[in-house]
């Protein structure tokens, strides 16, 4: 066990040294630091000598950490009001970029599930109601993402390593409770116009009031919960253990293709696993006053019944394709959108400047 010895050791052990001098030598030593106190006291009781004669004292055996940080910084407190802030901005950004861009997909989606038998669908109109549904996705998006990093940060610091998943999965249903106050009413609002029921947003929402009341807006609440629930719990799990797997393999941070791979393989296999919830879902959504379905159970019973067990996997196309391509688009702008804020946050600026 080699080391550099103190230009002071060197002159000898009959050096007059100043009693306040303190210098520390350590050594690693497996799962422990050998830390050195040489101070300069002639006591023969509280010292031992090495083999060279030199004076040791106060040998202390300081435990050393298992685990570290993937930098030597110190670690940073939970700041839950910069993560929150920075969560909105990238979840409503990669929001409206990704509803944008795959709103037809979702039109054809929805027309394919409303169908009945062997119904035809109209390919017009594909953008209908697009304005309306950002002016609720912006929002529902910002509020989930908000909601997530900050849970999902608090709890993976509660939880242990191996139990990371369990902190994915409880942070995605979290954010998706909070948005869904939001998600519901611009759902119904938006499939309502892809039907065609209605011309405009605001007519939607004027006469969906009037006819069925202000809990109208929250047709299918309950099977919007069964489906989105879990299906974001699962989509942000599989997405979040993906990354940490390829990080952990590629031992570096990710670029963008990379995490747009991954949201892709995530949303598209979440999509198929929840298909059946999302057709429940659209049927209640969609049937207006008309109430021909009497909830969850008596919706599914009736599509058996009338159109086959097939009909629950209606739309299961466009959905895996417009969830994957959408997972693609959402993961990778909110990636990048987090890593600019990052990079732009104002102590970052400061030590650029210094």
């Amino acid at each position: 066990m080699a080391f550099q010895e103190p230009e002071a050791n060197k002159r000898g052990s009959n050096s007059n040294f100043p009693r306040t001098e303190k210098r520390i030598l350590r050594f690693k030593m497996g799962p422990f630091a050998l830390a050195l106190d040489t101070k300069n006291s002639f006591a023969a009781s509280s010292s031992a000598t090495d083999a060279s004669g030199r004076k040791m004292d106060n040998l202390q055996m300081v435990p050393k950490k298992f685990f570290a940080s993937i930098n030597n910084e110190e670690e940073k407190p939970f700041d839950f009001l910069r993560i929150l802030f920075e969560g909105v901005i990238a979840g409503g950004t990669a929001g409206v970029v990704v509803e944008t861009a795959l709103y037809p997909i979702d039109t054809i989606k929805t027309r394919l599930q409303v169908a009945r038998g062997g119904g035809q669908i109209a390919l017009k109109g594909l953008y209908s109601g697009l304005l309306g549904n950002l002016a609720g996705v912006l929002p529902a998006s910002a509020i989930f993402v908000g909601v997530y990093e900050p849970a999902k940060q608090k709890l993976l610091k509660m939880f242990p390593e191996n139990l990371s998943a369990v902190a994915h999965l409880t942070a995605g249903a979290l954010g998706g409770i909070a948005a869904s106050f939001v998600r519901v009413p611009t759902e119904v609002i938006k499939q309502r116009m892809q039907t065609r029921q209605f011309a405009s947003a605001p007519d939607a929402v004027r006469l969906i009031v009037s006819k069925e009341g202000f809990k109208g807006l929250y047709a299918g609440y309950g099977p919007f919960l069964l489906r989105d629930l879990p299906f974001d719990a699962i989509q942000f799990c599989i997405y979040e253990q993906l990354r940490i797997g390829y990080k952990l393999a590629a031992k570096r941070e990710l670029n963008d293709p990379e995490n747009a791979v991954i949201g892709a393989f995530a949303g598209a296999l979440t999509g198929a696993i929840t298909t059946p919830l999302d057709v429940i879902k659209t049927r209640l959504m969609t049937q207006g006053s008309a109430n021909q379905y009497k909830g969850i159970v008596d919706c599914v019973k009736t599509i058996v019944a009338e159109e086959g067990p097939p009909a629950l996997l209606k739309g299961i196309g466009p959905r895996v394709l417009w969830i994957g391509i959408g997972g693609s688009i959402f993961f990778g702008v909110l990636e990048r959108t987090k890593r600019y804020l990052a990079q732009n946050r104002p102590d970052n600026a400061t030590s650029k400047k210094d």
